[in-house]
């Protein structure tokens, strides 16, 4: 069983490009991840969290995965740079995150992603007193241990890898203190497919190519974690 998250959606959903926005972004290629894994592996049930342009919260998307005793999470998101970035449409490439903690000075996109968390009415109560507008309870979210934190890596190293092979550029797996990944009972990743920002990777995200390959590589990466596991 594999879960599908396609990043943000409904209220929270405000990172754009020049004409698309990465909420939509994120459904359209968690939608076609689908269907080529069901097309490709017919013994593998896909669930997703939203196949709508709908909010749901952080805590929720990773408790759809433990509670469909999920084997893999994917959390799909668009990638972008800060508007007050000089040569912000000029950055590029792609990275995976797993969840860990990290170094404080460098949870940039934890801080950006958990932010979605300040839609949520009880949110404080939901993350154990995190707030997203302060950095340093970062530490909070890096105390729910995931169990599966080599396994995750492992699988964030195998999507880099398919990622790279289609020329993209490598930004790496890295570690941060995520809360769609927080107390996941499973191997469980949130790829980031391109930058928004940047017109010539918004384009090829938004193209059927791009969308093709992208999920492809995340395809076969699946399917070599899978080897993998199988043999161990």
């Amino acid at each position: 069983t594999i879960v599908i998250d396609a990043g943000h959606g409904g209220k929270d959903g405000s990172t754009r490009g020049v004409f698309s926005r990465e909420k939509d972004v994120a459904l359209k290629t968690a939608l076609r991840l689908g269907k080529t894994i069901e097309e490709n592996m017919k013994h593998v049930r896909v669930v997703y969290t939203r196949t709508t342009d709908v909010f749901i919260p952080l805590y929720e998307r990773i408790g759809i995965a433990n509670r469909e005793k999920a084997d893999l999470f994917i959390s799909i998101h668009c990638n972008s740079m800060p508007h007050t970035m000089k040569n912000r449409s000029s950055v590029r490439g792609v990275e995976t995150f797993v969840s860990g903690s990290g170094r404080l000075d460098e949870q940039d996109v934890a801080i950006r992603e958990n932010m979605s968390i300040l839609y949520e009415k009880d949110y404080k109560e939901n993350y154990q007193g995190y707030d997203p507008n302060d950095p340093t309870s970062i530490i909070l979210l890096s105390l729910m241990k995931n169990a599966y934190r080599e396994q995750s890596i492992k699988f964030a190293s195998l999507i880099q890898d398919e990622y790279v092979k289609s020329g993209r550029v490598d930004r790496g797996v890295k570690e941060q203190s995520l809360a769609v990944l927080a107390k996941a009972g499973m191997p469980a990743v949130l790829t980031e497919i391109g930058f928004i920002s940047n017109p010539r990777e918004e384009e090829y995200m938004n193209s059927e190519e791009g969308q093709n390959e992208i999920a492809n590589n995340l395809l076969k990466a699946i399917q070599n974690y899978k080897k993998q596991v199988e043999l161990e």
